[in-house]
């Protein structure tokens, strides 16, 4: 898929989050795709001030049998609308308001008020060693305008597809570096004057001081606008103090609602069939596990999208809200102002949910509420802390002790990593007879039809000017283990609830083990048996 059919996917799955949110909100939806680049403004309704501010376009003068028509958008004030519709009701004249997409409305601004601003060139990424493309960048934001530097910095990382800005103070020089498929990589180190300037941001944004000599959270989000489609960036961010100032991550979670879905997360049919029995049932417990930055707050929104319909009520508890979702009822839970998701939970139960998420379970308390609303009725998702599936038990048991409820409750885990996948431009070779020798030994006991054991080929990066480390992108791989009766016994305590002889047992029930799927994933060109190994 080439960037300008990105680019249209990308717009059509705007207008389609934007059409549900209509119905929701109940206004008439308007797709301006067809007009927006040739249809003239109303000028004289209403000020470009006004339009800017309350996100609303004129459309049409009232007169005669004519009605008012003004396009609005998920971000226009109901305030907004309903003092306009006063107004029009005093005067005797109809008004008409009709939701447009946030690409639409930036659109036509564009065309009514360009703004006047000054260019600077993209930031790229060094390959190891690349001292000269560190410097560019360097010299490029300490250039870019007071005001603009930190809006540059994310609508960069944002356009490089990066997870994370780090933003870190040593002895002489403020370094900043981007996660970009997984990998730290340096961007620039600027001078020490702009601590100043970030941080100041960082402040009024984010709402974290810049005088804390304690560990700090904060949220804050930006529509970003490029090639005439608009996404809304939600910007989670953690800052410590150090020897030489506040250290900032700043984590970056590109929102598109149409995006969360079960059919692009690329699992197999198998897989996705497993997950759409369990979470088919009206109760149970299913648990997401794998270390931060695994994708594994990205498949349970996903899930949820899947089950987001107008017969269910949904409701998550987030330690922060990463994702805002059109339709369920999301609720902030502050850990760090002495809220707890066990306490949340307990008080969402009494809304009488069908579905509800809670964002990690950390402790005795949560655990066993979770446990709790899961055989009362209630399908609850959740993620957790474990290296693998099977290992999930063993910390689960270390936990709450042997739970017997817990057994009928828990129906799927999923473990799951994230690898960097291969650009198009990679180069095949023959691995050497140790490397032969341990594919073979990981998948002794996995039938692979669509693979050739005897004859192996491997695949490595070739690096190019577009993806100078040879990788584009990243794919996520899981480790899906079903309850069964056999598991059971381990949670019961029939059995010692060992993490190795319950994954031996969940192998010989088929379940493929994040090592056994990774190598397929090399095997098939997807990636590199070195990212296997680095990431598993």
């Amino acid at each position: 898929m080439n960037e300008e059919e990105v680019q249209i996917k990308r717009r059509q799955n705007e207008e389609d989050a934007t059409v549900r949110h209509a119905r929701i909100i109940g206004l008439p939806y308007l797709d301006t795709r067809n007009f927006e680049r040739d249809e003239g403004l109303i000028r004289d309704v209403l000020t470009k001030e006004e339009m800017h501010k309350n996100f609303i376009i004129p459309r049409q003068v009232g007169e005669g049998s004519k009605p008012y028509e003004f396009m609005v958008t998920s971000q226009t004030p109901r305030s907004v609308i309903e003092s306009l519709q006063k107004k029009y009701d005093e005067e005797g004249m109809r008004v008409e308001f009709y939701l447009i997409s946030n690409s639409a409305y930036q659109i036509y601004m564009l065309r009514h008020d360009p703004p006047q601003e000054a260019h600077y060139d993209d930031i790229e990424i060094a390959s190891e060693g690349d001292s000269e493309t560190i410097q560019q960048v360097s010299r490029t934001l300490n250039s870019v305008a007071t005001d603009k530097v930190f809006d540059y910095l994310l609508d960069q990382a944002d356009r490089l597809g990066a997870s994370d800005i780090h933003i870190e103070n040593l002895r002489h020089v403020i370094r900043i570096r981007m996660r970009v498929d997984g990998i730290l990589h340096p961007v620039a180190e600027i001078n020490r004057d702009r601590y100043r300037i970030f941080m100041g941001e960082l402040s009024s944004r984010a709402s974290v001081s810049t005088a804390s000599m304690r560990p700090q959270s904060g949220h804050m989000q930006k529509d970003i606008t490029r090639d005439g489609a608009t996404h809304l960036l939600n910007i989670r961010v953690e800052t410590v103090p150090t020897m030489y100032g506040q250290d900032a991550v700043l984590r970056l979670f590109n929102f598109d609602e149409s995006l969360l879905n079960l059919d692009l997360l690329g699992i197999t049919p198998e897989e996705r069939a497993q997950i759409d029995e369990v979470i088919s049932h009206p109760r149970g417990l299913l648990l997401m596990v794998g270390p931060t930055g695994s994708g594994k707050s990205t498949t349970l929104y996903s899930i949820i999208n899947a089950l987001n319909t107008t017969e269910r009520k949904i409701i998550t508890l987030e330690d922060p809200i990463e994702y805002g979702l059109t339709g369920i009822s999301q609720i902030p839970i502050m850990t760090n102002q002495g809220g707890s998701f066990a306490e949340g939970l307990r008080s969402v139960l009494r809304l009488d949910p069908d579905v509800v998420m809670v964002g990690e379970i950390r402790d005795q308390d949560t655990a066993r509420t979770a446990i709790q609303a899961s055989i009362t009725g209630h399908l609850v998702l959740s993620s957790f802390h474990a290296n693998s599936s099977s290992a999930a038990f063993s910390r689960m048991i270390d936990m709450i002790g042997v739970n017997p409820v817990f057994s009928s409750s828990v129906r799927l885990v999923i473990a799951q990593r994230l690898l960097r996948k291969l650009d198009e431009n990679k180069e095949a070779y023959k691995p050497d007879v140790q490397t032969v020798k341990y594919i073979k030994d990981v998948m002794s006991n996995v039938e692979l039809t669509d693979y050739n054991m005897d004859d192996i080929t491997l695949w490595r990066p070739k690096p190019s000017q577009e993806h100078p480390f040879g990788y584009s992108g990243r794919t996520a791989i899981m480790e899906q283990l079903i309850v069964d009766e056999s598991i059971q016994r381990f949670i019961r305590g029939e059995m010692m609830p060992d993490t190795n002889l319950i994954e031996q047992t969940a192998r010989q029930g088929g379940m493929l083990t994040l090592q056994q799927k990774g190598i397929m994933a090399a095997l098939r060109g997807d990636t590199t048996i070195e990212e296997v190994a680095r990431v598993i």
